[in-house]
């Protein structure tokens, strides 16, 4: 029988993702340096805030956020585990309608304001339309996540960044998938003028043949397209049911692209 092994798009093992909260003014400047090294965030905006000047503007999100992604934050950004749940829903559901509205697609993921969740949170975001959603914290690591509603990230910006990056790019393994994950506020850099913190970073790992960049929602769909793949009992061959193509490596071989739509002999 054929060994099987997942791999990330374009037939890599390593992934690079980042999120940032609130859509503040210095996403701009962000945003420019993540273009500049072929680096891609995720953004979570607040759309009922957007009346404060030093946020994003609406008519700006489309064109600025181009490229990355625009995901939500809640409306008001309340401490939402003290809410009652039809509350919840109605900031996760509004702030999705608008935020949609601007960006011209569905918006799908969530940061969790202020880290507030619960169970019951996380039992009612799918039914919200959401596919994930970031808790605060780091992990240190660099594993997948095991729960999409509690995913955290590897690190915040101001901890150990250049560090983990460093182990992050010297990782050869194939046969491990990869994770990378950083998340933070981008006013944090001003607030603590250490914007070379996140210029080092991108220098280091931006615009590299071995990872795959990526915002949250195209990992997370990356994830959900391998695992509707249909393989034979054998491994013999695979029918790929999606409309993303879809990577693996077999018997250790190279890398096999299995397109969209298509049955592959293996």
């Amino acid at each position: 029988m054929n060994k099987v092994y997942q791999c990330f798009p374009g037939g890599k093992h390593k992934a690079l993702t980042l999120s940032y909260d609130d859509g503040k003014e210095q996403d701009r400047r962000l945003i420019a340096l993540f273009n500049q090294y072929g680096i891609k965030a995720t953004f979570h905006l607040n759309s009922g805030l957007f009346h404060d000047p030093k946020r994003i503007q609406p008519e700006e999100i489309r064109e600025l956020y181009k490229g990355h992604e625009v995901a939500c934050h809640t409306v008001t950004h309340p401490t939402i585990a003290r809410c009652p749940l039809p509350e919840v829903a109605q900031e996760v559901l509004e702030d999705r309608m608008a935020l949609e509205k601007v960006t011209g697609y569905p918006v799908r993921g969530l940061s969790y304001p202020n880290g507030s969740l619960s169970k019951e949170i996380e039992a009612l975001l799918p039914m919200c339309g959401i596919r994930y959603s970031r808790v605060v914290g780091s992990s240190g690591h660099f594993g997948l996540p095991e729960n999409p509603y509690r995913w955290q990230a590897t690190c915040h910006h101001n901890t150990r960044l250049q560090e983990l990056g460093e182990q992050f790019v010297g990782l050869f393994k194939q046969q491990y998938l990869y994770l990378m994950y950083v998340w933070g506020h981008s006013y944090e850099f001003d607030d603590k003028n250490n914007w070379e913190v996140i210029e080092n970073f991108c220098k280091l790992v931006g615009n590299r043949d071995d990872i795959w960049y990526c915002t949250n929602i195209e990992f997370m769909d990356a994830m959900d397209d391998f695992r509707r793949l249909n393989f034979a009992a054998d491994n013999s061959f695979v029918h790929n049911p999606s409309a993303h193509d879809c990577w693996i490596r077999v018997n250790d071989g190279a890398p096999v692209c299995i397109p969209a739509g298509q049955t592959v002999q293996l």
